[in-house]
């Protein structure tokens, strides 16, 4: 039997990408965005594997209503992952640029993490994987919440993934920590800069391994390392 997905923001990036790669692998992947002209692009080019949903993850009160919808249409979920995110410069600390990314980095992926968390334990199995960022390893005086929000989900996943080990369920928790990655949510330097196609194999294949953490690409693990040692005011001068 064909095992399922859902990707909570596939219209583009990674999402996108990492969803052609799991249809490849045999998967009926369910993806949703609020581009839905986007999705049906996607659903076009294989339209038996792909199911779609027009879908805004902030708008936190329809997000257990479309969770329950591919639940059902699905019969089982083997796979959630979350990809949507915000990252917006804010070198005046504007409260109307933070609260996109406050609503998307956290307050949504906190939501979809839970529910996910609770339908596999309900299930008995199944795999969530979080799209964080190595930006949650140290702070960034240009884009503070953004950066804020990855530490948050690294530390969030992190707390799932303690509790699947307790649990008696057959549950997996990946966070996925790319780096510089050539699409629109690519911010500031370009060191290090990934191809879309390369890092969406290397989440691929995180997957695959069932990791608790992948730095994509493999690189920025010792470049992580690195910025963990490294001064405040030496971050400071490289960001």
């Amino acid at each position: 039997m064909n095992k399922k997905a859902v990707i909570f923001g596939a219209t583009s990036g990674i999402g996108k990408a990492l969803a052609a790669l799991l249809v490849k692998d045999g998967y009926k992947v369910a993806i949703t965005g609020r581009r839905e002209e986007k999705l049906k692009e996607i659903r076009a080019t294989n339209p038996s594997q792909y199911i779609i949903k027009k879908h805004d993850v902030t708008k936190i009160e329809t997000n257990s209503k479309v969770l329950q919808e591919l639940q059902l249409e699905l019969q089982s979920i083997d796979l959630i992952v979350y990809s949507s995110g915000i990252a917006t410069p804010n070198y005046n600390l504007d409260w109307d640029k933070e609260v996109p990314t406050i609503e998307t980095n956290v307050i949504a992926a906190t939501h979809i993490y839970g529910m996910a968390y609770k339908l596999f334990k309900q299930q008995g199995f199944g795999h969530l994987v979080g799209i964080s960022s190595v930006a949650g390893v140290r702070g960034n005086r240009h884009v503070p919440a953004y950066f804020a929000s990855k530490a948050f989900q690294n530390n969030y996943l992190e707390s799932l993934w303690m509790k699947a080990k307790k649990s008696k369920a057959n549950i997996y928790v990946t966070d996925i920590a790319p780096g510089f990655v050539d699409t629109k949510m690519a911010l500031g330097s370009t060191f290090g800069m990934a191809s879309l196609d390369k890092a969406a194999w290397q989440i691929f294949v995180a997957i695959k391994k069932r990791k608790k953490k992948a730095y994509i690409t493999k690189r920025w693990f010792f470049i992580a390392c690195l910025m963990r040692l490294m001064p405040a005011k030496v971050i400071m001068k490289l960001s």
